[in-house]
């Protein structure tokens, strides 16, 4: 088994303040692609064996049509040597990043603060 040295996985981090300015966020299935599949030229099927899931599952996930999971997060982080808590704040950050871009307007239209 491959892995990316910690020290890479940390500097992998994204300024947040790009990410929140891009029309079209990144997602953690491009991350995973470009950032650690891609390098180590491995395939969604490869992966898949290695991590033992569907490999729906991790197609899924590339193409932004499913997100990552508790389980596969920590699948992830065993294969990769990375962390669950990595992939879960990427899928988290990328879900309020979405919300934002398409709620935020009506939220703040129709919810009004709490006055103390």
């Amino acid at each position: 088994m491959m892995s990316i040295d910690r020290h890479t996985v940390s500097s992998l981090a994204y300024d947040e303040a790009d990410a929140l300015d891009r029309d079209d966020p990144i997602g953690p299935g491009e991350i995973l692609r470009e950032d650690f599949m891609e390098p180590l030229e491995l395939s969604a099927a490869a992966l898949a064996r290695a991590l033992d899931v569907p490999a729906n599952r991790i197609t899924a996930i590339l193409k932004g049509e499913r997100g990552v999971t508790a389980d596969t997060a920590l699948r992830l982080a065993r294969y990769f040597g990375t962390t669950a808590e990595f992939w879960m704040r990427l899928q988290s950050e990328y879900e309020l990043r979405r919300a934002r871009q398409s709620l935020a307007d009506k939220i703040h239209r129709t919810v009004s603060p709490r006055v103390a």
